[in-house]
């Protein structure tokens, strides 16, 4: 089943949302040795109190969720923000970041088949053929590396929560929007994280945050959560979930490009190749069925 006709306006968000997801990466490398549970309530609840107010300027009116909403939601951020640090971080105890990146760059493949059949459609030919191609780029932008079968199984965890982040908000998009999907998951994430930092680190763990974490969370607070889940979220009710995750492949490419903007090593060949073959599925995906600008 072929897909209609999306306009390039509606895929900008998702395009910019994703560019700054990838920015993330090197700016995280600043909390590698803060509190990490700490640190994330830190960031998330600052976002939700951002994303209110932004909310409010903008006049979106943010509802209640209700019924089975609250599974939808609370598991998104259980899934996409709770569980996904946790995996991360025991992850690259196991094995090496590039294998966490790997099992991440498999994103499009799961959300191009599982998003459709949430949204009621059947899964699209042209971006189940693209979707590989996007993962492939990706994983020549990230490259490979060793692992035990610890590492494995968390970089498993790690694809299913980042594909949650994703799928759990199909459900509920249409009645909250992109906003009310990004307000909520925020500050139940925030909570979630502050038991257990409180739990696990301490009430006092907070002290421990220097000058370099706090900007690092200030970063991550207002662009890599208030405003590219927002954007994510746009994207993904406008073009749905399918579509939408061929996007997850600029995060890797612009991971590398904000590397060596900061003063990191200059690409080698794979990585080029990679971001070539990232543009070429990305091409594959979408051109044919991109013939709008508004």
């Amino acid at each position: 089943m072929d897909t209609p006709s999306v306009s390039c306006a509606r895929l900008l968000p998702g395009v910019v949302g994703m560019t700054l997801v990838g920015s993330s990466v090197t700016v995280s490398q600043a909390l590698v040795d803060a509190p990490l549970f700490t640190a994330q309530a830190v960031r998330y609840l600052a976002a939700t109190a951002l994303l209110l107010a932004m909310a409010r300027v903008a006049g979106v009116r943010l509802v209640r969720p209700r019924g089975r909403e609250w599974l939808w939601l609370g598991g998104l951020a259980l899934t996409g923000l709770v569980l996904f640090n946790v995996a991360v971080v025991q992850g690259v105890k196991h094995a090496e970041p590039a294998v966490i990146a790997v099992a991440v760059a498999c994103v499009p493949l799961v959300l191009g088949v599982v998003g459709p059949l949430l949204e009621g459609r059947r899964p699209s030919r042209q971006v189940l053929v693209a979707a590989p191609v996007v993962m492939a780029g990706a994983v020549l932008v990230e490259g490979t590396g060793r692992t035990d079968a610890a590492g494995i199984g968390w970089a498993v965890v790690t694809l299913c929560c980042e594909a949650g982040f994703t799928l759990l908000a199909v459900p509920v998009l249409r009645r909250h929007s992109a906003w009310g999907v990004s307000v909520h998951a925020t500050w139940l994430g925030g909570v979630m994280l502050s038991v257990l930092g409180l739990v696990a680190e301490g009430p006092f763990a907070v002290r421990e945050l220097t000058g370099d974490d706090w900007a690092a969370m200030g970063y991550l607070a207002v662009l890599v959560t208030a405003v590219a889940f927002v954007l994510w979220y746009s994207t993904v009710r406008a073009v749905g979930s399918g579509r939408a995750g061929l996007l997850t492949g600029i995060a890797p490419v612009a991971a590398a490009g904000v590397g060596v903007v900061s003063g990191g090593d200059v690409p080698g060949t794979f990585v080029w190749v990679g971001i070539g073959v990232v543009v070429g599925g990305l091409v594959v995906g979408l051109r044919a069925r991109v013939m709008r600008f508004a």
